[in-house]
């Protein structure tokens, strides 16, 4: 199933990094961040990507172009350097177009661009290049084939930093409680579609206002939920929490190391 990433924003709120970076090559440990989620679907088999370019996309392109094995494998060099021998390989068997779909271009516009990339492929997935999950993906497909709906996408929970609030309108406060304890979930991406996502988006929709609104009014619209891991860099502190996770091995959005266990996730539609 071919993979659609969304890899053209500006990245403003990672100042630090995006004035040269387009966001999705800002590293995490050795890779980039979109690296590690092309890694991951990769895992499950899934190795087709269609990559929706915009700010810096040269940089992307350069980066593959001259993608480097020895970072992230094994490798003995001998003969002075003349000799490399590597033992296990990274992105052979994997297959990306690179479409450029506008420096300003938002989500739902990008989308519409790669369409014709996606042939006549019943089903498809996309996803932002911000965020990281151990969500087990073969058990959100069975989901979704399953309800037959024309679009689906992964529910989270927001981190546990963050608190909600009750007050009457006077500012009096009545409840304060973590966010994880409010059962509170929000959209996290990692999207599934049909093609006929597309009959419901008009020229110039954002993927998840209008057109979600009118698949919701449709009942075309699921959703699963993960209690699992998730994460997403929108700020330099979300990715110093992502290198700390790197740093002290085995991350949990690495399932091709740690192994694609089934998880207790709770789903809804």
């Amino acid at each position: 199933m071919k993979v659609v990433l969304f890899c053209g924003g500006l990245g403003t709120r990672l100042k630090e990094h995006s004035d040269t970076l387009p966001k999705p090559m800002v590293d995490i440990g050795y890779r980039p961040i979109m690296w590690h989620l092309m890694k991951y679907y990769a895992h499950f088999g899934h190795t087709e990507f269609i990559l929706c370019l915009g700010y810096r996309g040269d940089i992307i392109k350069n980066y593959f172009l001259n993608y480097n094995e020895c970072l992230s494998n094994d490798f003995v060099l001998s003969k002075g350097g003349r000799e490399l021998r590597i033992y296990n390989n990274d992105i052979d068997d994997w297959t990306i177009s690179f479409v450029d779909t506008g420096l300003h271009a938002n989500i739902g516009q990008r989308l519409k661009a790669v369409r014709k990339y996606l042939g006549d492929d019943e089903m498809f997935m996309a996803n932002y290049t911000d965020g990281l999950s151990d969500l087990h993906l073969p058990s959100y497909l069975d989901f979704f084939r399953k309800h037959d709906k024309a679009a689906g996408f992964l529910s989270v929970q927001p981190s546990s930093s963050f608190h909600i609030v009750s007050a009457h309108e006077d500012g009096l406060v009545t409840g304060i409680e973590a966010a994880q304890k409010a059962n509170l979930w929000i959209n996290g991406g990692f999207f599934v579609f049909k093609q006929a996502i597309f009959d419901y988006m008009q020229d110039g929709d954002e993927l998840v206002e209008a057109p979600f609104q009118r698949l919701i009014d449709d009942r075309q619209l699921v959703t699963y939920q993960n209690p699992g891991f998730w994460a997403c860099m929108d700020t330099f502190k979300e990715k110093k929490l992502l290198d700390e996770l790197h740093a002290r091995g085995k991350p949990p959005w690495a399932v091709w190391e740690n192994g694609a266990c089934e998880q207790k996730t709770r789903v809804s539609c």
